[in-house]
């Protein structure tokens, strides 16, 4: 098997021109004076991998998703620790300046190996160029893989129509955050983000995209993270929020890369993670003809594709139903590993019928998808505008309110929830017998 490379830069030993001397599959069919140039070659399907001899500083995740989409490993050389460690966090491979010839197309093989899940040319030249060896090298640093966060992700989704994705998430963090979890409130929505106007939070700064450029450029660790999350403190407890973008046309900023380091960051500093989506599934690419431009519904996609736990929200309504029927179908061919847990909210008698619960079960059962309803939240709207207007939350505004105790039950206390017959009653009612 033949891995054609490309360069850019020049090693003080020039190790890539060793690379053009050795007899192997490893071949170097361009060099490239400048990133942008090389990113044009990598495009085109003329290589499989890119060695950067120079200029590594200008590798983002975004660059590194890009390239690695169209099949192109990266493999840099730098003698900064910290660079090397950079560069591990955006996914690219490193070597020292020094690497010989030999050693670097090993490393090659590997990149491409690990890139493609193809196996690694069976034989590699022996005939390294000695050139690349005249001068010792610094001891090269090994950091270790770095161990994935314990913290969960929760994903709020729900179809176009206001159905209360916003509500429900934020009252899910604030409910966790009373129960003394370390939360992370994220706002991903990129067609109406308005978590920061629900909190009452003067703040125009745009935490998640902050966020997303720092990953981007592979600097963001937990405390970087903490830094720019707001913090909102309530009565109850205290937890931490990345505020959505300020207006529609910044959702550029939210690239799928970058998004998910964040996420995979935010594990690390938080026991509870909850996410606020946008309702769009519809895959970009389907929309243009360059593979390659950043997707707006990326922001929704890449929650609930890493999510431990989606909640599907829905409006109980003659609309409302359809509409999240529709959606879930949508959202079972978009991220099949979802398994949504399905929350009517706005359940009304005015809206469905006497006994909405037990209508809204029948008709999902005659009609509905395979995802059963899970929960139903009372339409509320004295609690829910109060919480609103006091830009709090309910466990504030509305402490015993049945939209509150919905929530919490939801959340906190599955046991609960499930010893009760209705959210419009304020008893449980007997358990059946068995």
């Amino acid at each position: 098997m033949s891995i054609p490379v490309v360069t850019v830069g020049q090693s003080r030993e020039d190790v890539v021109g060793g690379l053009e001397r050795l007899h192997g599959p490893v071949t170097v069919v361009r060099r490239c004076a400048e990133l942008p140039e090389l990113l044009a070659a990598c495009q085109s399907g003329l290589a499989r991998a890119a060695v950067v001899a120079e200029g590594s500083e200008g590798l983002t995740a975004s660059l590194v998703d890009r390239l690695g989409a169209v099949g192109v490993a990266i493999i840099a050389l730098t003698d900064n620790a910290d660079e090397a460690d950079r560069l591990r966090k955006i996914g690219v491979a490193s070597a020292l300046t020094g690497v010989h010839s030999e050693e670097l197309s090993d490393r090659i093989a590997d990149a491409v190996a690990r890139l493609t899940g193809l196996d690694r040319p069976a034989a590699l030249s022996a005939e390294a160029d000695t050139g690349a060896a005249l001068a010792a090298a610094p001891v090269e640093p090994k950091p270790g893989p770095e161990s994935a966060g314990t913290g969960k992700i929760i994903a709020v989704w729900g179809p176009a129509g206001s159905p209360g994705r916003t509500m429900v998430a934020a009252n899910i963090a604030g409910e966790m955050a009373a129960d003394g979890r370390e939360v992370l409130l994220v706002d991903a929505d990129t067609y109406g983000a308005s978590v920061a106007a629900v909190l009452g939070l003067l703040d125009e700064s745009a935490g998640l995209a902050q966020a997303c450029r720092l990953a981007d450029q592979g600097t963001l660790d937990a405390d970087a993270l903490r830094k720019v999350a707001s913090t909102v403190a309530t009565a109850l407890g205290t937890f931490k929020v990345l505020t959505g973008i300020t207006r529609a046309d910044r959702w550029t900023e939210l690239r799928a890369a970058a998004l998910a380091l964040v996420l995979e960051r935010a594990r690390h500093m938080a026991d509870v993670v909850v996410v606020d989506t946008g309702f769009c599934l519809e895959a970009d690419e389907e929309l243009s003809f360059d593979t390659m431009a950043p997707r707006r519904n990326a922001a929704t996609l890449c929650p609930l594709e890493v999510a431990d736990t989606v909640y599907a929200v829905g409006a109980a309504d003659p609309v409302g139903v359809p509409r999240l029927v529709r959606a879930l179908a949508e959202l079972e061919t978009a991220v099949p590993q979802a398994a949504p847990i399905v929350v009517m909210n706005k359940v009304r008698a005015s809206s469905v019928g006497r006994s909405p619960e037990r209508q809204l079960r029948d008709a999902w059962e005659r009609y509905g998808p395979a995802s059963g309803l899970t929960a139903f939240l009372p339409y509320d709207p004295a609690a829910a505008d109060a919480a609103l207007l006091a830009g709090s939350l309910l466990h504030e505004a509305a402490p015993e309110s049945n939209l509150r105790s919905a929530i919490r039950e939801l959340v906190c206390a599955p046991v609960q929830r499930k010893a009760k017959s209705s959210v419009f009653s304020s008893t449980p009612r007997r358990k059946a017998k068995d």
